[in-house]
């Protein structure tokens, strides 16, 4: 790897950055530097929205501002509810009716009586915990405070059992952009089954191993058994293909129940959009600084309903077994890859020529905040007016229009997005697809970005080589570099060891940079690198 291009390669290390992070940085060319403010990417824990505006254009952090507000119990129980009121409870019913204590306590003092009699279970959940920390499956109204925050809500008591065990799926779900949306789902993932054989009595009511499926209560359990072989439908933990080879045996049609899931996924999201857009308004320069990964945590009961048990923000990626390393190490590549990281603007002319030359590559090397600006000329502005008018009320008449005359504002958004989609597998884009339009109703504002994304996907989708051809043209004349004067002020002030392998891949469609492309297999030394269009330069040490 050139000298000056290993140099500034920088991830700064953070307390909570996972292992199979850490693993997959540094097998792809990274280093990882202590103290730093001039880094270009850092995995962390949330921060405060506020802290988000410190952000240089080129630099990545894998949180979005206002995510919680789908990532905690409450928060998530009262978006989804919003929903549920406006669009009924056959759209938005995928989650068990919840009473967020105190403020809901005369609510459910109403309802509890009615229940008494059936000797109704209730699982009482802490609104921001995670593990399975202080959750309690109770039946009597003595059994929980009342004055504490709390999310109380009727117990499953029908789940779909394997082997006579309760389990949960943990779905993982990467937002890459909130304006516009766009929501991937990973095609992997993890079902976690409790180790204690399911029973509705209510005489096991405290054993937490046969009513939850965390894995960090379980694994204490004298019954838990480790799945040695990630492709068998053994122990207490299998992957998600497994799991639907193993219903598949049932007979249940696991691509029905996949496009179930996408539709769960994609409401679960869309309820938290207006929060999270006005967040991310509010605090976040460019487009380029964040993503985010969720775990979706979702039961099937008996019937094969999936119920959304809570989102996670920050979900384990722990990798304590080979099965885990199997799930989470790809999963880890394709975030990365579909973040789309790219080389910092820490390079003088002299040393891009030098790097490009010995990397046979053409082209620009580094970073263009011009890309990922937020900014806007006058005619885009109008442009984006007219067609989030309120008097548009009908999809006809922006999906045949918008795309008629693309400015370079449009031609920056759609570069963006076919970029990632090229590079994002095993990750499954579920939202924009030529469908998805259905779902725009339930977005409280028209956004731009969405609409024009929808018109795009109903015309390219079934033939994306025509549309990567029209952006091409776009990029060769430079015109997606034409942005406002505002575009160009100055950024906010803020931002490992030897590494064996860099993929830098100089994209198709975004001719403003070179991006990274982290493709090293995490999990076993031979397999095939991910497949991804065009050039792909492999340096190893």
């Amino acid at each position: 790897m050139p000298a000056a291009l290993h140099r500034v390669l920088k991830w700064k290390l953070s307390p909570v950055m996972p292992k199979i992070v850490k693993r997959v940085v540094l097998n792809s060319g990274f280093r990882i530097i202590k103290n730093t403010t001039d880094w270009m990417a850092v995995w962390e824990k949330h921060m405060k929205s506020p802290g988000f505006r410190t952000i240089r254009s080129h630099q990545k952090y894998n949180h979005i501002p206002g995510s919680f507000r789908i990532g905690r119990k409450d928060t998530m129980w009262r978006s989804i509810y919003n929903n549920m009121k406006k669009f009924g409870k056959k759209e938005f019913g995928f989650m068990q009716k919840s009473y967020i204590m105190p403020d809901d306590l005369e609510s459910l003092r109403q309802v509890w009586p009615k229940n008494a009699s059936k000797l109704t279970k209730w699982i009482v959940k802490p609104p921001a915990s995670a593990r399975g920390t202080g959750i309690r499956i109770v039946n009597k109204w003595s059994q929980f405070p009342k004055d504490r925050p709390l999310v109380v809500q009727k117990y499953i008591e029908r789940p779909l059992l394997i082997n006579d065990n309760k389990f949960d799926m943990r779905l993982y779900v990467v937002l890459t952009s909130i304006n516009p949306l766009r929501i991937y789902m990973y095609k992997d993932g993890l079902a976690r089954f409790a180790s204690v054989k399911y029973s509705s009595e209510l005489s096991n009511l405290d054993e937490r191993c046969m009513h939850l499926t965390n894995y960090s209560i379980n694994k204490f359990s004298q019954n838990y058994a480790k799945n040695e072989d990630f492709n068998a439908c053994q122990g207490h933990k299998w992957t998600l293909q497994s799991l639907w080879s193993c219903l598949e045996n049932r007979g249940v049609n696991t691509k029905r129940l996949w496009a179930t899931l996408r539709n769960l996924v994609i409401k679960g999201i869309v309820s938290g959009e207006s929060g999270l857009n006005r967040m991310y308004r509010q605090n976040v320069n460019f487009r380029y600084n964040c993503f985010e990964l969720f775990g979706f945590d979702v039961l099937l009961d008996e019937n094969l309903v999936p119920w959304l048990l809570e989102i996670n923000i920050s979900p384990s990626l722990h990798s304590e077994l080979p099965l885990d390393l199997h799930v989470k190490g790809p999963l880890i590549q394709a975030v990365l890859n579909t973040a789309l990281y790219q080389v910092p603007p820490k390079l003088n002319e002299r040393q891009q020529a030098d790097i490009l030359e010995e990397l046979n590559l053409t082209g620009p090397l580094c970073h263009d905040k011009r890309i990922f600006t937020t900014c806007l000329t006058a005619e885009e502005v109008r442009k984006h007016n007219q067609y989030t008018n309120r008097s548009i009320e009908f999809r006809e008449e922006y999906v045949d229009t918008i795309l008629d005359n693309l400015l370079p504002d449009d031609v920056r958004c759609l570069i963006v997005a076919e970029d990632e989609l090229a590079r994002c597998q095993p990750l499954e884009r579920i939202f924009p697809t030529a469908g998805t339009h259905v779902y725009l109703r339930y977005v409280e504002n028209a956004r731009y970005y969405n609409r024009l994304l929808d018109a795009w996907e109903t015309k390219y989708a079934k033939n994306r080589e025509m549309g990567i051809a029209l952006l091409s043209r776009y990029c060769r004349d430079k015109y997606h570099l034409q942005v406002s004067d505002a575009a160009m002020e100055k950024e906010p002030n803020v931002a490992l060891t030897e590494i064996d392998m860099l993929h830098v891949r100089k994209d198709e469609v975004l001719d403003g940079a070179t991006t990274l492309a982290i493709l090293k297999p995490v999990v076993q030394e031979g397999c095939e690198v991910a497949p991804i269009p065009d050039a792909c330069i492999e340096i190893k040490s």
